[in-house]
């Protein structure tokens, strides 16, 4: 996606220090909007909808990575690997090698970073929203109001995720999330300093505007999301609640859409051009991928999983003992490459591949575990399910299916996607390294610059 110049830079009192927060206010107006001026036609909200596609994966003036560029499912990923040898973390980044060691302070950059550009994305969201009545066509309003809630959703569950307990961790009743924020942040007054909502509060908000955003979604609508986009990541929340039979209800409603399709091999997922790095399409298979052009920046799971002469950085070296975990002739457990005598993923050679945030293998698993687990049907059988992954991975069929088998072949299928090396440990109560699932070592901190600037910011335990 193209880049906007139109982009809003209002800054809540959550995010920024007022210093911080005066200084964005400060760009030229080529380069921020008032929101009075700039959203006044149905055209100028639907330029604010793909600014904020736009804002997924784009660098800011700063060079700081936004969410979906890939840093979000990085993060999870170095700290649930470690002492696991899935992982050898090689980086010289000092906030990631925190991660990758367990040990994340309240300053933490990333931390900080992850926060900041996921209020700034919601907010601008939240212009959208605000703005829906200046859209008169009735099938443009709704989905304009699908796609902002679906991303708005989509970076709650990911904020909740990483900033609060899971939800099987004690009550999520009283466990504290992140703040809700559901109209735009114009100024600086009282109302700016938002507390913390609890995570089934959160929760609730997240199911609220990806159920929204399926009702109000079209079935196709090119690479932006769509109903089925909403159902899959529906799916994924509810797998991550616990809510195994709504989480079998909402893949069984993607799968039997018949609007995707496994690719024929693994490696055919993950394309990479033969003539260098270069944009690819989304595939049959991808329900819905944030889109990474040479104008925006880089996938930052190449970056950092990516060998030298993919143009990565190398710094998440594969252990030699997690491709060994493979059954012989799996093609996924061939899918690495040596790069200067170290081990990397080959889903993450194009610097300019898609940031996949959900892909209809998922789907499969979902609907398989979560049949398993609540001893049902729904759509297909769980046997029927894994194998379908595994015969497109080249492994034999199985006669019968175990829930271990299920999530070996989770942990297989979907490795270094998705953060599901910490979310999956956690949903099923698994140690990770030395720390116990639950440990608040594996949450991340508030940060720092926002207790400081907002008092209503309580700090997670052990911080």
């Amino acid at each position: 996606m193209k880049k906007l110049n139109i982009k809003y830079t209002v800054c809540a009192g959550l995010m920024l220090l007022l210093s911080a927060c005066n200084k964005q206010l400060d760009l030229k107006p080529t380069q921020s909007i008032e929101t009075s001026q700039a959203l006044l036609t149905a055209k100028d909200v639907q330029i604010t909808l793909i600014g904020a596609y736009s804002n997924l994966a784009t660098l800011d003036a700063n060079g700081v990575e936004h969410l979906y560029s890939g840093s979000v499912f990085l993060m999870p990923d170095l700290l649930g690997t470690a002492g696991q040898n899935i992982i050898e973390w090689a980086g010289t980044y000092q906030q990631l090698t925190e991660m990758a060691n367990q040990s994340i302070t309240v300053t933490n950059s990333y931390v900080a970073n992850t926060w900041l550009t996921a209020y700034n994305d919601i907010n601008q969201l939240n212009n959208v929203l605000s703005a829906l009545n200046k859209v008169t066509v009735q099938a443009d309003k709704d989905r304009i109001e699908g796609e902002a809630k679906f991303l708005r959703g989509m970076i709650y569950f990911d904020l909740v995720r990483l900033y609060g307990k899971a939800w099987n961790d004690g009550d999520p009743n009283t466990n504290l999330g992140v703040p809700i924020i559901l109209t735009p942040t114009a100024q600086i007054d009282a109302s700016s300093y938002v507390a913390r909502s609890t995570v089934g509060q959160v929760y609730t908000q997240i199911l609220s505007d990806l159920t929204t955003a399926q009702t109000k979604l079209p079935a196709s609508n090119s690479f932006y999301a769509n109903k089925y986009s909403a159902a899959a990541l529906l799916s994924r929340v509810y797998m991550q609640k616990l809510d195994y039979a709504n989480a079998a209800t909402a893949a069984n409603v993607v799968i039997s859409s018949g609007a995707f399709g496994l690719m024929p091999t693994y490696a055919a997922e993950f394309p990479y051009s033969t003539t260098g790095p270069a944009h690819a399409d989304n595939t049959s298979e991808d329900i819905f991928a944030v889109q990474i052009t040479s104008q925006q920046g880089v996938n930052a799971l190449n970056e950092f999983y990516g060998g030298p002469t993919y143009g990565g950085r190398g710094d998440a070296v594969v252990s030699p003992s997690f491709p060994a975990e493979f059954e012989p002739g799996d093609a996924r457990g061939a899918f690495f490459y040596n790069d200067g005598g170290s081990l990397y993923s080959s889903k993450f050679q194009n610097q300019y591949g898609n940031v996949r945030i959900v892909r209809l293998a998922e789907m499969y698993l979902n609907r398989a575990e979560a049949n398993l687990r609540s001893n049902t049907a729904t759509g297909d059988t769980p046997l029927n399910d894994v194998n379908k992954i595994r015969t497109r991975a080249g492994l034999a069929p199985l006669a019968s299916v175990s829930l271990a088998q299920v999530l070996t072949e989770r942990r297989h299928e979907l490795a270094f996607e998705g953060g599901f090396f910490l979310h999956d440990a956690k949903r099923t109560m698994q140690s990770v390294g030395a720390l116990e699932w639950n440990s608040p070592k594996l949450v991340f901190p508030i940060p720092q610059r926002e207790t400081i600037a907002n008092p209503n910011l309580k700090q997670n335990a052990g911080y």
